[in-house]
């Protein structure tokens, strides 16, 4: 019974795939993208290469800034002058435990993963809404809970999609608290004889002996990104897992991993350089990008509730095939809905 009950407690994990192609009016790429905003790391693996062009590479090296901010006041986000500097449009979303929830004395609702005790609150707050009308009873009601009722102070990290102004507006806005810039760390590496995956862009399910299923490949990037030993040799005690049948050997396969708080239009830009890759003839028959967002971010996709007590992943994966067909692969943990 305790070995049952064990079992049942153990997170479940969601896998959605889906494929499509990139010249399709109704391709969803981009809305996927777009809307899943905190992007902690982004991989892409390109096999049959053995370097990155000058193109690819500087595009790599230009994902950042992004900026660390310590003990900022929560009234900062509100005030009028952030709004109009930063924000287009936006919400500013606060996951609350109980306490604090009702020492703040503001409106939202139960946490929809809280169970039978609500332990857990979500405050959801429309900052335009909020900057057209700050003579109103809701913005004094919301200043007046951060500033004097509930002072609350976070770590931030900021990332900010820079349409023109000067890159120091961030650096100068916040001179005032303890910031930092920072820059996105990149790993590049070549992979040698590495075993591939032979896969079929019609055919998300494979074929047995012709082509490998969307989820075996899934698994397997995950174990080329966490440069795991896929030898299966028998005297390997830390891993037994190989790749997956059929397979190829490529003489090289060029990885590189971006970490960092990156953002999904940088990402867009990348996916976009990949699908052109394929503008010249290549030996490659398909590449990946692969993105993870934090465990601890209040979102997944949109406005979509994520919880990372029990897990935190939610990640997406897009196989892209040199005829501009590709797979599309989002996963969630616990405390998640289902991928858009």
């Amino acid at each position: 019974m305790a070995t049952l009950r064990r079992l049942r407690e153990v997170p479940r994990h969601l896998l959605v795939c889906e494929k499509s192609n990139f010249g399709n009016h109704k391709s969803r790429h981009r809305h996927i993208i777009q809307t899943h905003y905190y992007n902690y790391r982004v991989s892409f693996l390109i096999p049959e290469c053995g370097i990155l062009s000058e193109e690819l590479k500087n595009l790599v090296m230009q994902t950042g800034p992004y900026y660390f901010v310590k003990s900022l006041p929560l009234h900062e986000l509100i005030t009028h002058e952030f709004i109009s500097t930063f924000i287009k449009k936006g919400t500013l979303l606060l996951s609350l435990d109980k306490d604090t929830y009702e020492e703040t004395g503001l409106q939202g609702r139960p946490s929809q993963f809280s169970g039978r005790k609500i332990m857990k609150f979500i405050v959801s707050i429309d900052l335009m809404e909020l900057s057209l009308n700050l003579d109103s009873k809701k913005y004094e009601r919301i200043s007046w809970s951060f500033k004097e009722k509930k002072p609350l102070k976070f770590d931030f990290l900021l990332a900010w999609h820079n349409t023109g102004s000067e890159e120091s507006t961030m650096m100068s806005y916040f001179s005032k608290y303890q910031i930092q810039e920072h820059q996105p760390k990149v790993a590049l590496s070549t992979l040698r004889d590495l075993q591939c995956p032979v896969l079929q862009s019609s055919e998300l399910e494979g074929t047995p002996d012709v082509s490998c299923r969307a989820l075996e490949l899934f698994d397997w990037l995950g174990a080329v990104f966490s440069n795991v030993d896929l030898n299966n040799e028998p005297n390997n005690f830390i891993s037994t897992y190989c790749c997956p049948q059929p397979s190829t050997v490529v003489a090289k396969a060029y990885s590189c991993t971006i970490t960092g708080f990156i953002l999904p239009e940088k990402i867009c830009l990348l996916l976009e350089h990949l699908c052109h890759y394929y503008d010249e003839p290549k030996l490659a028959p398909w590449v990946t990008l692969s993105v993870q967002g934090f465990a601890d971010s209040p979102v997944s996709w949109g406005k979509n509730e994520h919880g990372f007590r029990k897990g935190g992943e939610h990640l997406y994966n897009f196989v892209i095939f040199n005829n501009q067909d590709y797979w599309l692969q989002m996963a969630v943990g616990a405390n998640d809905h289902c991928p858009p």
